[in-house]
Parts: C-alpha cells; structure tokens; sequence
C-alpha cells in the first residue's frame, strides 16, 4: 500500500496554548489512580518557555526527542541546565523535580524546521538529571525491540491544551514502517514530543519508540516516531565512554551499565 504523507511538523510546544482534543481514544490521567504506574512519564519544561515529553529510562536518565533540544529561532542547542524535568506532573504538582545538567542527542541528528529537511530516524536524546530519582513510586521503564506493523502501541504525552496533566491512548496501531522510521495512528499534538511510545501487547509496557513529528496521511493525522533500539544504542556507547555517575539502562535485550556523564552542553515517506 503507498501512503501518501504532508505537512510533517515537529512537535515541541508551548504549555500556554489553547487547544481542544476531540480525539476518543485519548483521555487524560486526572487522578492519583489514573496514572498509577506512569509517574515515570513527565513533562520538560524547556528554556523557560517551550515544552515536551519525556520518561525516565533509568533514574537519573530521561529519555526525549533531539529536536526538543533546539531552539527553533536560533537553531542552536539550548543550554541543558536551563531544562526541569517534572515527573508524574499533574494538576500543578510533580511527583518529583530533577533539573537537567547534561543532554546527548544522536550524533547524526540534524535539526531541521522545513519540512523537506527534517528527518525523524535519529530525533532521539538523553538527558542527565543532577540528581537521581529515587522514589517507590517511580519506576523507570526498560525499553523494547521495534514493533511489528499493526501491533497495538500506546503513548503517554504532554500537549498544548493538556500541558497540566498527562494523557494516555492506549490502543493505537503501527500502520507502517520504514527505513527506521514508524508511522503510527496515535494522536498527538505540539507538546508531545518526546513522549514515550510503549508497546502494549506485552505483560509490562516497554518503550519501542519515541514520538517525534505528525503528519497528514490520505487525509488524517498520523503520528511519527522511530524504531529506538539502534539509536539508542549509539547513545548509550557515548555515554559509557565517558566519565561520571550513570545508573543502569536496560535497552532491548541488553543490560548496558553507563559509566560517565558526558560533555554539556523529518522524514520522507515513499513506499512502506
């Protein structure tokens, strides 16, 4: 089936933007019980002003899009220590706070505003807090291998006019994959960059893949992410190299121990 794509748009926001979802299958966690076992999910206040989504890989590790780590303007990459990650944020509290003192983003990232240049294959970063979380009540996630096209997936996100408290959709599908890239039915909007997509046909969900951009495809929107296990990887090498506290990460089939922290500091779709 060729599937025809436009208007691939990146996603990192701004919290104060109005915006209604309309969308059924999404619905947010209002309630202590309602995102019981996601506080690992939270949302990065970037640079005083824009914002994503990220999760908790390991405890002092978050896990988001490379392009939330630029600044659109400019397109230099922000200084990391002026991110916050809030954990669990909901109705104007975090089950935790950490700031940001170091960001890795994938070495053949390119960040990119046009849409003919943006590639979403590597749109992946990880973020060193100053301090490691370290609460019963948050669990970091282990991630998984890439997921098969019509496996059930599901995203926990942040988003302009859901900037407050997290939304889950638990049962969208991966309607394609190609190159490293994963075009999936999950709705999403400015904000959920970053956000985690967990592959929800297992007894634990794990995350497969990081959501990076949206676009239109024959007429509806479709969200865009990569198969995260090979960039992943690249990062984590990095991040053994060098020197410093890291905690341990389990990406798909291997347990990797980091060993340091390191230096501070779009896609096109022809046939499936």
């Amino acid at each position: 089936m060729r599937f025809f794509l436009s208007v691939l748009v990146l996603l990192a926001g701004f919290a104060s933007a109005g915006y209604s979802e309309e969308h059924s299958g999404l619905r947010k966690m209002l309630t202590g019980n309602d995102s019981r076992g996601w506080e690992a999910v939270g949302r990065l206040n970037i640079a005083g002003g824009s914002m994503c989504t990220g999760a908790l890989i390991a405890p002092d590790l978050v896990l988001t899009a490379a392009h939330c780590m630029f600044d659109r303007e400019s397109r230099k990459q922000v200084d990391a220590t002026t991110i916050e990650f809030l954990a669990g944020w909901r109705a104007g509290r975090a089950t935790a706070y950490a700031n940001v003192i170091r960001a890795v983003v994938h070495p053949d990232y390119t960040y990119a505003v046009e849409s003919k240049d943006i590639r979403v294959r590597n749109d992946v970063a990880v973020l060193q807090l100053s301090r490691p979380i370290r609460k019963t009540s948050i669990t970091p996630f282990a991630t998984g291998p890439r997921p098969r096209k019509g496996a059930i997936v599901g995203v926990v996100s942040y988003a302009r006019g859901r900037s407050d408290s997290p939304s889950i959709e638990e049962s969208c599908r991966v309607l394609a994959r190609q190159s490293g890239n994963l075009i999936m039915s999950c709705d999403v909007n400015f904000g959920s960059s970053g956000a985690p997509v967990f592959d929800m046909e297992g007894d634990t969900p794990k995350i497969v893949s990081v959501i990076s951009a949206m676009q239109e495809m024959q007429g509806r929107k479709v969200a865009l992410g990569m198969s995260l296990a090979e960039p992943l990887a690249v990062i984590l090498d990095i991040l053994k190299e060098t020197e410093g506290p890291f905690q341990k990460v389990t990406p798909a089939a291997r347990r990797i121990i980091l060993e340091g922290p390191l230096d501070r500091s779009g896609a096109k779709f022809v046939r499936p």
